[in-house]
């Protein structure tokens, strides 16, 4: 370089609460207008300025705390090389953000071991080509910075303000979370003590860019016993703790997409004081809701992913592999296998699910184990592709049944991948209504599945459908209003003829009269439905349509 410095770089809008740097004091107009040029440590011009001091004395580090922009008119200056590199080294040790030299009064171009030694030192020397007044300066600065402190001070208040308001309402792990992420405008993750990411509020990102290989590079960021920054990718985490005892962490991560994430390749803005007092209250309100709110935090973190599962409430594929992966489920090389447990009404069912879970987890079966209503516990499978799946079924039954008798377990059938977990549930759905409670199992099993569904219990199952409903009184409606009417009982011959499939015989004995009776019944029923009972398809019609109406009755 040959002194002359190179112009000062634009820089970039500063945000809300981002300290005042090198850079911002440089670019305003009573600098500027100096022709202020940065000769050395252009790299460190991000530094932040705590204050201006103006100094003609030669050993003005004894009047610095660390954080100043320097001013001089380079009048105190030592005339021999060895003095500068002392006045270099006093400012660099003592903290000076940058060292501003006007090359109007003393000299015309920066000294060569002035610039040599504030090379050596890291420390940004600038010069200024033109008369600047000094005392515009420091008035313009000064009020920057205490309007800055103040509105810092402000938005401080708020944040407390806000985390005050959600610990009172009683607010989760959830709310905590994602308010942290509105007013910080960071990625935050609530993680336990294994590094199992439990519960994660994206900002400006993705789950599977925040959670991708997340314990890995969770494990890379050290544990600390305060807020800080540590790790590779320069998370600001804070540990999450009551009396000493260590629950979890929660970190904030940079939110612009890949930056939180293996992709990241630029260097990410620093964390400023406002976002540790975010990180710091919110680490104060998951303590609060962890002793206010019952539910453990890791069976919350599977009822909420089990509920997105079921209903499909990820954004993309790559988003739920992500984060069922963060919660220590495989999702690769698996198979999944949906499970639903109805428990009867006042069955403990907290209870239930949380013995489930520990027995699932004492026998090796990765699962994930939820509440998806007040009576009825999902469970989602993850299990070796060449695994039975009805044999890990069983287990679930045999252990929800212990506690809870007269509980009901569906199954749906297996799937090869987490987006068709979610058709799975929807079958073990169907299974579940189709049943019913109280309905008899196989002998070789406790649980049912889709293969249990028989046409009884597929109408009971689609009984609200409008066709259905609509079937069954197009082919028995006029002989129910013929019985209604009457007070005779044909209905009920034209059922025992049926079961007795068409043997007018067995139909004539199972009701206690003569053939010749069921004969003149059967007669009269052909008329008003306007049927042939001896045709087979049509006797299979009204059989079903029998079936039908015992499922509206409910039966």
């Amino acid at each position: 370089m040959d002194g002359t410095g190179a112009p000062v770089p634009a820089p970039c809008p500063a945000p809300a609460g981002r300290p005042l740097t090198v850079a911002d004091v440089l670019a305003l107009p009573v600098v500027a207008d100096g022709d202020p040029r940065v000769v050395t440590g252009l790299e460190h011009i991000d530094r932040p300025v705590r204050w201006v001091h103006i100094t003609e004395l030669t050993d003005p580090a004894s009047f610095l705390k660390g954080g100043e922009l320097v001013l001089t008119t380079g009048m105190p200056l030592p005339d021999d090389a060895n003095g500068v590199r002392r006045y270099v080294d006093e400012l660099a040790a003592v903290g000076a953000a940058a060292l501003v030299i006007e090359l109007v009064r003393r000299y015309h171009r920066p000294p060569d071991a002035l610039v040599e030694a504030c090379r050596a030192r890291g420390l940004p020397l600038v010069t200024l080509a033109k008369d600047v007044n000094f005392l515009d300066v420091t008035q313009v600065v000064h009020a920057l910075l205490l309007g800055n402190q103040a509105d810092v001070m402000r938005r401080t208040q708020r944040v407390h303000e806000a985390f005050t308001a959600l610990t009172l309402r009683g607010a989760g792990p959830e709310d905590v979370l994602r308010a942290a992420a509105e007013m910080s405008g960071h990625t935050v993750v609530l993680e336990n003590l294994v590094h199992r990411a439990l519960f994660c509020e994206p900002s400006g990102t993705t789950p599977e860019a925040v959670l991708t290989d997340w314990e890995r590079r969770s494990r890379s960021t050290p544990a600390a016993d305060r807020t800080g920054i540590c790790g590779p990718e320069g998370w600001l985490v804070a540990p999450v703790e009551y009396q000493g005892e260590t629950w979890g962490r929660v970190a904030m991560l940079h939110g612009p997409p890949g930056a939180s994430g293996p992709a990241r390749t630029a260097a990410p803005p620093p964390f400023g004081p406002e976002d540790v007092t975010v990180l710091e209250r919110t680490a104060m309100a998951l303590t609060i809701a962890r002793l206010t709110h019952p539910t453990p935090w890791e069976r919350a973190a599977h009822r909420n992913a089990l509920r997105d599962l079921a209903e499909q409430r990820h954004h993309s594929p790559a988003d739920a592999r992500a984060r069922v992966t963060a919660l220590g489920l495989p999702a690769e090389h698996a198979r999944f296998v949906a499970v639903l447990a109805d428990v009867p009404a006042g069955s403990e069912t907290a209870r239930t699910e949380a013995r489930l879970s520990e027995e699932l987890d004492a026998s090796g079966t990765r699962a994930l184990v939820g509440l998806l209503a007040p009576t009825r516990i999902g469970v989602l499978l993850a299990l070796r592709p060449s695994q039975p799946w009805r044999q890990a079924v069983e287990r679930v039954s045999r252990t929800v049944l212990h506690p809870a008798p007269g509980t009901t377990v569906s199954v749906g059938s297996p799937a090869g991948d987490l987006a068709d977990v979610a058709r799975s549930f929807r079958e073990a759905a169907g299974v579940a209504e189709a049943t019913g409670p109280g309905q008899p199992l196989p002998p070789d099993r406790s649980f049912h599945e889709r293969s249990d569904i028989g046409l009884r219990r597929l109408l009971f199952a689609l009984r609200d459908d409008i066709r259905v409903q609509e079937f069954a009184e197009r082919q028995l409606g006029r002989l129910l209003d013929h019985d209604a009417r009457h007070g005779t009982g044909l209905l009920a011959t034209l059922r025992g003829y049926l079961d007795a499939a068409g043997n007018k015989t067995v139909a004539a004995r199972a009701a206690g009269v003569s053939r010749e009776t069921v004969y003149q019944r059967l007669r009269t029923i052909e008329r008003l439905l306007g049927r042939d009972l001896e045709s087979g398809e049509q006797r299979t019609e009204l059989h079903v349509a029998l079936q039908a109406l015992d499922a509206l009755r409910g039966r």
